[in-house]
């Protein structure tokens, strides 16, 4: 639990000596003294979360494109990534606590949050969805708790990329005092912005960014030292005439050593924690297999499920085969259970992009001449029962005028992050209890997690279970673009093909030359 204490027991001054070793950019070890040889890491663990649908505040626009980005380029690297979108307080606490139990000794963990967000007395703070209009602390997450709970962990290396305004809060006269910090000099923070300043997102066409990933997805896979990567981000944001004396990279590390998001996973002395957090990594990634369903008509449709996000689903109908004497046909999806979110007035679109989805590119669907119907299930983590929806088959005859309609229910489990019910409130674990990596300690269903009817979608290093155990090879480099995949037949399953490609701004297109100070209305600060 936060400990919150007012402001006459507790002096602005001891709040900073607690947070000074970390919010001082003072190095105080001689780079000259850093090993030269490589670090490695025993995993490597990030949470992104992207909150843009606020209830009583300015929604957001670019951190949907943001944490899909990120989320890509973090797997080239061969991070476990979860994703998250709008989550609410309780949804976000939860969230961090499953995203501690995959942390342990050496450990790189990495959270990256794009969002609302305020400073207070030298203390961080991440604004759920649900935040009232008044919001305190009281309301959000601080940074620096995550902090030290990452740190009963002995993790390698603990870097935070906060892409969020540093304004001052004046609803809050609450100083929150976060547990002491230990002296482990392996902590980054990457700021969007200085502190007292705010941090923007720029419209473009049909997609938005934030100034910070426009810059930061040009250097985050560099094996450089974190602190000397980030560095550079700063430089070239410096650089960017239309955000110079608005918004400036600010770092605070106390990195000694040389350690790089790019640096390879050691697991020799430590595989059966390593297994237990790919266990309890994978809980979050199961997709529904791909469905054929047989109509009395004679209709053959599939169903295909595709991960965009760690809660956001998308579900695509294909007619496959259909008798000579039925002219036209089509399957809807339809009575969706309370909880999850769909757009009724998107749903069954011809496109992804009709459907919500700009991030998904139909060009790299496999048999693009078959006609497909798409619909996304966004706040998954909401689901509380297993998803159950209907599939509605329209069809003519070619000697009938009048529409036939047959239906069918259809369940396909708790798919992806609704395994875990972020919606449940999490008891506090110790640290004895947290590390130890028993299998009866996660959260995890009583059967298998990888039933005949589902699988995970992940990179080829995160697909971990069926390479493994088949002794076959990956089908891709594990330093490939980690991308969204379907799941099919259970003959494709052996070789996921991908459902779509990440669609990114070029760097060209974040130049001084593209931006203008007249275009400030497309500037929206978080």
């Amino acid at each position: 639990m936060v400990n919150f204490v007012q402001t006459n027991t507790v002096s602005v001054q001891q709040i900073y000596t607690v947070n000074k070793y970390v919010t001082q950019s003072i190095r105080l070890v001689n780079l000259s003294r850093c090993p030269v040889s490589p670090s490695t890491a025993t995993d490597k663990v990030a949470l992104l979360i992207g909150n843009m649908n606020y209830v009583y505040h300015t929604q957001l626009c670019a951190p949907i494109a943001d944490v899909h980005e990120l989320t890509n380029l973090l797997r080239q690297m061969d991070f476990k990534v979860v994703s998250l979108l709008d989550l609410n307080w309780q949804e976000m606490h939860s969230a961090v606590t499953e995203f501690l139990l995959l942390l342990d000794k050496g450990v790189y963990g990495l959270l990256y949050f794009a969002g609302h967000g305020y400073e207070n007395y030298g203390n961080s703070f991440m604004v759920p969805i649900d935040a009232p209009a008044s919001y305190t602390s009281e309301h959000c997450l601080c940074v620096q708790n995550i902090l030290t709970r990452m740190q009963e962990k002995e993790t390698g290396l603990n870097v935070f990329l906060l892409d969020m305004c540093r304004k001052r809060n004046p609803n809050d006269d609450v100083i929150v005092q976060p547990g002491l910090l230990k002296v482990t000099a392996n902590i980054v923070f990457g700021y969007a912005t200085c502190v007292d300043a705010e941090a923007y997102e720029v419209k473009k066409e049909d997609e938005s960014n934030g100034i910070f990933i426009n810059f930061l997805k040009q250097r985050v896979c560099e094996d450089e030292k974190v602190t000397v990567m980030l560095d550079r981000v700063a430089e070239d944001m410096g650089r960017c005439v239309i955000t110079r004396g608005r918004q400036a990279l600010e770092l605070r590390s106390n990195l000694s050593e040389r350690r790089s998001l790019t640096d390879k996973i050691q697991t020799a002395e430590c595989s059966a924690s390593y297994s237990a957090r790919n266990l309890q990594w994978a809980v979050a990634h199961v997709l529904p297999k791909s469905l054929y369903l047989q109509f009395d008509c004679g209709v053959t449709v599939q169903l295909g499920f595709a991960a965009e996000f760690s809660n956001l689903m998308v579900i695509y109908t294909r007619i496959l085969e259909k008798p000579k004497e039925i002219a036209s046909c089509s399957a809807q999806l339809t009575d969706f259970p309370e909880g999850v979110d769909v757009d009724l007035k998107k749903s069954n679109q011809e496109t992804l992009l009709d459907a919500g989805s700009l991030l998904l590119i139909k060009e790299a669907l496999p048999s693009p001449e078959v006609p497909s119907l798409y619909t996304r299930i966004r706040s998954l983590q909401r689901l509380r029962t297993e998803l159950t929806f209907t599939v509605c088959l329209h069809y003519t005859y070619s000697n009938m005028d009048e529409e036939v309609q047959e239906r069918q229910s259809v369940t396909v489990g708790k798919p992806l992050v609704s395994k875990l019910n972020l919606h449940e409130a999490r008891q506090p674990r110790t640290c004895s209890q947290s590390s130890s990596f028993s299998l009866d300690s996660f959260n995890v269903p009583e059967c298998s997690f990888f039933p005949d009817g589902f699988t995970s979608v992940g990179s080829a290093s995160n697909t971990w279970p069926y390479y493994a155990q088949s002794g076959r090879e990956s089908p891709t480099s594990s330093r490939s673009a980690n991308v969204p995949e379907e799941t099919d037949s259970a003959e494709l399953f052996e070789a996921p093909k991908p459902l779509v490609a990440t669609k990114s701004l070029p760097h060209s297109q974040v130049n001084d030359t593209n931006y203008k100070f007249s275009d400030m209305y497309n500037f929206h600060s978080h």
